[in-house]
């Protein structure tokens, strides 16, 4: 609770709704189910309740703070019965496209290796210490997946006057372009951009389609920037070519979380590593309870929620995956 409400907004919360549980633990089954049939919105994590919506004779809206819809839900049910699911994934956009930046100015700038060469005093000055560099500045830039997140990184973009190229085959090419972006392909996105960045939500139909045959046309140390899931793209493969020199990637996303301590990603020169940290900044993290609230004011009050994204009747059954296995779910599957 203290994670996402401000101390303001748990006061506002109580002042709005009365609260059933609102504690740190998940709620048990035998309280969840007493408490379902007058409940008129559920805010939780993820959904572990199961098909009981036959209870729920008063529910209007379900809202997850994970920043994704959960599995293992009925949207067919909630679309028949007009019961919004809604996910605070917008109140990531402006944390995670902040260091999305960062990582990808981290790895065309060398950054990071620059700094452990010089912790260990193998410094190059100058000229050579930026052999294999580039500025953004006018750079081609690519961006997979145009979301909340790459709204809010296209704005970051502006000062640096490059031209972004945009894949997202959930949009019209109509809709992109009036975003100031030129819809293209994924194999044109691959191969003219000198910074793709990869933010494209986790689907029943993305799964490793940043395959070989599209990580091989990523131009000569490029950089490639991981900030959505490690789901869209064949890691495996991502950091072979990375070991090889063939281009840089920096990311804050992994197929498995905590990341195994001998994953060869680890001896990657070429990479940037961040710890899943992009979207858990104390500041931001308010953020998503005022928009929970927002949204749930709106819902009591019988009109529209504005803030949070809507899993829409089109999409949501294509919503297949949305986190990183842990280690212990990655070994049991070994």
């Amino acid at each position: 609770m203290d994670e996402i409400f401000s101390p303001a907004d748990q006061h506002r919360l109580n002042q709005i709704a009365d609260i059933i549980w609102g504690q740190d633990d998940p709620m048990p089954e035998a309280d969840f189910l007493q408490a379902l049939p007058t409940a008129e919105a559920i805010i939780t994590a993820d959904w572990r309740y199961g098909d009981v919506f036959s209870h729920a004779h008063n529910l209007r809206s379900i809202l997850t703070v994970s920043g994704a819809f959960p599995l293992n839900l009925d949207y067919d049910y909630c679309h028949r019965n007009y019961i919004r699911v809604l996910s605070v994934a917008p109140a990531f956009a402006r944390q995670v496209a902040e260091m999305t930046l960062g990582l990808g100015l981290a790895a065309s700038r060398d950054i990071v290796t620059g700094d452990r060469a010089m912790r260990n005093g193998t410094e190059l000055y100058l000229h050579e210490g930026n052999v294999g560099t580039f500025m953004l500045f006018d750079q081609p830039v690519g961006i997979i997946g145009y979301g909340s997140i790459a709204r809010v990184l296209h704005q970051l973009l502006l000062p640096f006057n490059v031209k972004i190229s945009v894949y997202d085959p959930w949009l019209s090419d109509g809709y992109l372009q009036r975003h100031d972006v030129i819809p293209v392909d994924l194999e044109t996105i691959m191969s003219t951009s000198k910074m793709i960045f990869v933010l494209a939500a986790p689907t029943s139909e993305n799964q490793a389609m940043l395959s070989q045959k599209y990580l091989e046309i990523i131009q000569k140390n490029a950089v490639l920037v991981l900030a959505s899931r490690a789901h869209v793209v064949d890691f495996d493969v991502m950091t072979d070519m990375v070991l090889q020199g063939r281009f840089k990637v920096a990311t804050d996303v992994f197929p498995t979380e905590p990341l195994h301590h001998d994953h060869p990603i680890r001896q990657a020169e070429n990479a940037v590593l961040s710890a899943h940290r992009a979207g858990s900044v104390k500041e931001a993290m308010w953020e998503i309870g005022e928009m929970v609230l927002d949204d749930l004011e709106a819902i009591l009050q019988g009109v529209p929620p504005r803030r949070l994204q809507n899993a829409e009747p089109e999409l949501s059954s294509r919503y297949a995956v949305n986190r990183a296995k842990t280690t212990e779910e990655s070994e049991a599957t070994s």
